[in-house]
């Protein structure tokens, strides 16, 4: 990452796969269905891209990421879920913007 345009996106990217988790019953998805959602939201980002942001969001504590045949599966933990809300603040994680 170098420009400050790349920054916002990358923590943007974070906060999204946090609350597309957070939206879940269960709290996790596999990586398609991240990819998918990221997409969405206007981030297309690569296979190798997204386990990255897994791994980081998982050294943060803020889910848990597990290989099931090959597949990234990412389960938020109760610290990601309170940065998903915005109760707690992470740097290179976007703060979600207010409700209306």
């Amino acid at each position: 990452m170098g420009n400050f345009a790349e920054l916002i996106q990358e923590a943007d990217r974070r906060l999204v796969v946090l609350r597309v988790l957070a939206e879940d019953a269960d709290y996790s998805h596999n990586e398609y269905v991240l990819r998918s959602a990221l997409r969405s939201m206007g981030h297309n980002v690569s296979v190798d891209l997204l386990r990255t942001e897994l791994a980081w969001l998982a050294e943060q504590g803020l889910l848990a990421v597990a290989d099931t045949t090959g597949v990234m599966v990412a389960k938020l933990t109760a610290r990601g879920l309170d940065v998903a809300n915005g109760a707690v603040v992470i740097p290179g994680v976007k703060r979600p913007e207010p409700e209306l």
